[in-house]
């Protein structure tokens, strides 16, 4: 993101920097002003853990009570507990400041509409757009919005959501992974409301810890806890990333379920009670194993590039039931807007109690595909694309899709948030599904090479 608070750009989640190098207070304070110029007020305004998301929502919301918008600050709250509270409260727009899964020293900020959505593209410009509008004249006396703390918030988003979804899971025994972030409290307040015997790590935030070999980003660590004899006998665990819209499970057998496998299980209960309506919507990141598993149960699905926000644009169009991607975000349209990691845990519960099943049986309903994924580093910020087209790569893909022919597939995708072209591979054997991927990365990394600054001076 390029310097000063005008040339402020919105990414694939918000606004996205190091915080107080390229994502600085006076950026936060602009971005309230444009927001409560775009959209009125009331704000709702909650945050993660990190240790600089207390002075950039304090910006923020000094900034939308200059624009004379009436802000509440919901404190540390999941971005799903923020956009829970949106609706509740009829505000005209909501923000978070987090960096979801990113390590602390990253932040960001994203507006959600009052409804508890994330913002189109074309509402992202708009803001963009107020941001120039500096010398546009700002209220005086009581026209100056007001900034309220709402301590409550995190109780009142739990009561929502069991409100809604209250599994009977009495006595089970659950393990839940808060990776220092913003579900540290609220999770563990709301799975205790259902009688489980609860264990919590990662609910211990220093502001520099979040994510910190914890969450959903490390659930392999938490798989290896459960399955160690000192850790056996938890029924479920549940991994939740920085801002808890992602949650990933483990197994009774320490075995690791991710987003594809958790959409599977909830699709097949959904049917089989005849409550799923209008298909499942997933990205094309999802397992090859998901595709397949739906034609099989003989349920319709949409694929949409990655990102949740694609996902639920899509799930809102056809009136969906629900949607996620392979990384945990989960939308359970009956209870959430966007990805709620805490509404995820408890249905998943929900299916395991009714069903009378444990989660590594229910897990069965998919086979996973051996997958393989390489991130090739590009040196120009921006070049991504035009490395993913190039003839070299073109011929090493063509090459791979020869060599899959219809057993796997074979995936090149330039990130949205990082200088990096993905390359995902996916094959029944395993071998061949690795070697293939590296083939394709060293054809893309031949590119980066080769059009380096330095090879065309």
């Amino acid at each position: 993101m390029e310097q000063g608070p005008h040339r402020i750009r919105f990414g694939t989640d918000g606004v996205r920097g190091v915080a107080n190098e390229s994502l600085r207070p006076e950026d936060a304070l602009m971005l309230g002003l444009a927001g409560a110029r775009l959209f009125g007020g009331p704000l709702l305004v909650g945050r993660d853990t990190r240790i600089s998301s207390g002075m950039l929502s304090a910006a923020l919301s000094a900034g939308a009570a200059s624009g004379g918008a009436s802000v509440f600050d919901l404190g540390v709250l999941p971005t799903p507990g923020v956009a829970s509270l949106a609706g509740k409260f009829r505000a005209s727009t909501a923000a978070v400041v987090s960096a979801s899964h990113n390590p602390y020293p990253d932040n960001g900020i994203k507006f959600l509409s009052g409804e508890g959505r994330k913002l189109p593209d074309a509402r992202e410009k708009e803001l963009e757009r107020f941001l120039a509008r500096e010398s546009t004249g700002r209220p005086v006396g009581r026209e100056i919005g007001t900034v309220e703390a709402m301590p409550e918030a995190a109780g009142l988003y739990a009561e929502t959501v069991l409100s809604h979804l209250r599994p009977c899971a009495e006595g089970m025994k659950v393990l839940l992974d808060c990776a220092h972030g913003a579900a540290y409290e609220v999770a563990p307040l709301a799975f205790r409301k259902l009688g489980v015997k609860l264990s919590v790590v990662g609910n211990e935030p220093t502001g520099t810890n979040i994510n910190a070999g914890v969450g959903s980003t490390y659930v392999d660590k938490l798989a290896e806890k459960l399955r160690t004899t000192a850790d056996r006998g938890y029924d479920v665990a549940f991994a939740f990333d920085g801002d808890a819209d992602r949650v990933l499970a483990v197994d009774e057998k320490g075995g690791v379920i991710d987003g594809d496998r958790i959409i599977a299980i909830l699709a097949r209960d959904l049917k089989e009670r005849d409550t799923l309506m209008n298909g499942v919507v997933f990205t094309v990141m999802s397992n090859l194993g998901l595709f397949e598993t739906m034609d099989r149960l003989g349920i319709q699905y949409e694929v949409t590039p990655v990102g949740d926000r694609y996902v639920a644009e899509a799930m809102l169009r056809r009136e969906a039931s629900l949607g996620g991607e392979q990384s945990g975000h989960v939308i359970h349209a009956e209870y959430a807007t966007t990805g709620d990691g805490l509404v995820t845990g408890f249905a998943l519960l929900d299916v395991m109690v009714r069903s009378g099943k444990p989660l590594s049986e229910l897990a069965k309903v998919m086979e996973v595909y051996p997958q393989t994924l390489i991130n090739v580093p590009v040196e120009e910020p921006g070049s991504a694309p035009r490395i993913a087209r190039s003839g070299l790569v073109k011929a090493a893909t063509a090459d791979a899709e020869s060599r899959l022919a219809n057993k796997g597939r074979i995936l090149l995708r330039p990130s949205g948030t990082e200088p990096v072209v993905r390359v995902m591979v996916e094959h029944s054997d395993e071998v061949v599904c690795r070697e293939v991927c590296e083939e394709v990365a060293a054809a893309v990394s031949s590119s980066v090479s080769r059009s380096a600054p330095e090879a065309r001076t």
